[in-house]
């Protein structure tokens, strides 16, 4: 049965699905009940899903007496993991994402939706720069967005973001490869753009949260870092693979150059240096091939989303 979802700015979003509105919460009574006040004057036709995860203060409570539906944790499992509870319990095809602290506005979730009806397959809310917290996350996050932008070959303007719009049935093949922690906007991304489904990023304000972040800038920008490479690795290997050779390959051949002309001989170290550069390429390749193995069933569904 086709339903159809008014959005307020006049876009229509016809779907034969339900909108789902999931947002992963710890610790955030005084944040969520404003919230999901201004979810509920919004209007959608949407199921709302707070993923408590192993809250001790009144968050199972705030969300039970506002009417929305609520899954616990037993204990935190983390917010990467409150989104994978989100996903698999949703009942619509389209999900939104949103943080539960009231950083991010519900006004601006018909723009996400008006994306995904223009063909994009996620749409995620990007945060203007002078909106985070501090210079040294507009920093930060300006780094990862560069180095995501060269390991993808796409330019992203928002990597952290955890506000997007999403159609489900792509979203949860990606399930398995979402870690739990805070970087799952990082790896569902990527693994959009390598799929070649389209990404669209909608410019955003984020509100100044009330109460403590949950993120350790130090200790969790380390993470983000790493997380990066490994996700280049996996998901673009040869972009990460082959400068990595080119630089032990070039460093041979200077070398090489150098002991020519100062010994006149073919060294050792040359010979090595030339050798981790054929290996690194090669690792590079097998690399490409095993990471084609995740995206077996992604054909289909882009030959399902463009019958719809």
């Amino acid at each position: 049965m086709n339903t159809e979802i008014s959005l307020p700015n006049r876009t229509t979003l016809s779907v034969t699905d339900r909108l789902s509105i999931i947002l992963p919460a710890k610790n955030e009574a005084a944040n969520l009940q404003p919230l999901l006040e201004k979810l509920t004057q919004q209007g959608l036709a949407a199921e709302i899903i707070v993923v408590n995860d192993g809250s001790t203060d009144e968050t199972a409570e705030t969300c039970r007496a506002s009417g929305v539906r609520v899954i616990s944790h037993p204990y935190s499992l983390g917010n990467g993991a409150a989104i994978k509870t989100g996903a698999r319990h949703a009942s619509g095809d389209i999900l939104v994402f949103m943080d539960a602290d009231g950083q991010h506005d519900p006004a601006d979730i018909p723009r996400l939706l008006a994306k995904l009806q223009e063909g994009y397959e996620m749409a995620v809310g990007a945060r203007q720069a002078d909106t985070h917290a501090s210079l040294s996350r507009r920093v930060a996050n300006y780094m990862y967005n560069r180095l995501a932008s060269v390991m993808t070959g796409y330019r992203i303007e928002d990597l952290t973001s955890g506000f997007r719009a999403v159609r489900a049935r792509h979203f949860r093949k990606f399930l398995y490869l979402l870690p739990n922690g805070f970087s799952y906007p990082t790896t569902s991304t990527m693994a959009f753009f390598r799929s070649g489904f389209p990404v669209a990023y909608v410019p955003i304000r984020a509100s100044q949260r009330r109460g403590k972040s949950h993120i350790r800038l130090l200790r969790d920008g380390a993470r983000f870092f790493l997380i990066i490479l490994k996700i280049g690795a996996l998901f673009s290997p040869m972009r990460f693979f082959v400068p990595l050779s080119l630089v032990f390959f070039l460093t041979s051949i200077s070398y090489y150059g150098y002991t020519y002309a100062t010994a006149h001989r073919f060294t050792n170290m040359s010979a090595v240096l030339l050798i981790y550069s054929l290996l690194i390429f090669l690792m590079g390749m097998i690399s490409e091939q095993i990471s084609a193995l995740h995206y077996k069933g992604v054909e289909s569904d882009q030959r399902r989303t463009q019958r719809d």
